[in-house]
């Protein structure tokens, strides 16, 4: 007999445990829960990570190097076989026109176009990237080709350069309103 024959012939459901039917059933009296404490009161749950009180492994390793992950700039990227197929020829190109296309999801991230795919069409494209081969293609099918430089709205040191001009103007005894 295989172990394959005997499990078709258990049956697919194991009878669940009774617990706390008498001492000869092995689960009798405390259920398998022991005595005192909260594991053995009802609605008791541990916590997955948690190690009993001892310090925590995550607090145990030291935290080491530095990571770039909050700092990287995501681009919504497209091809130019989009551009193609979405755009008729002397139509100009840029966030707003590829938002209405259903390009890009929203107009917040910047815009980077690569150069997968022909494009035939002559197209204005504004967009804040570009690589080498996708402007080299759009300018070879009479199209222009316009880089916006992006950066984020906020940024530590923009605000302190900000400051600083304007500390300097008001003590010059010049004022910035009109």
């Amino acid at each position: 007999m295989m172990i394959h024959e005997i499990t078709a012939l258990v049956g697919k459901n194991k009878a669940r445990k009774r617990v706390g039917r008498g001492r000869s059933s092995g689960q009798g009296k405390t259920s398998g829960r022991g005595h005192k404490g909260a594991g053995s009161r009802s609605g008791y749950s541990i916590k997955a990570h948690f190690e009993g009180g001892q310090m925590p492994f995550y607090r145990r390793i030291p935290i080491r190097g530095f990571s770039n992950a909050r700092f990287k700039v995501h681009f919504h990227v497209i091809n130019i076989r989009s551009l193609e197929s979405s755009f008729n020829d002397g139509a100009k190109v840029n966030a707003d026109a590829l938002f209405s296309a259903g390009l890009i999801r929203d107009v917040n991230l910047p815009i980077k176009i690569l150069g997968d795919g022909d494009v035939t069409k002559k197209l204005d494209v504004v967009v804040n990237k570009i690589s080498a081969t996708a402007k080299s293609k759009i300018e070879a099918a009479g199209g222009q080709v316009e880089v916006v430089e992006w950066r984020k709205k906020w940024t530590r040191s923009e605000s302190k350069t900000n400051d600083s001009k304007e500390l300097s103007s008001n003590k010059s005894g010049e004022s910035n309103k009109d």
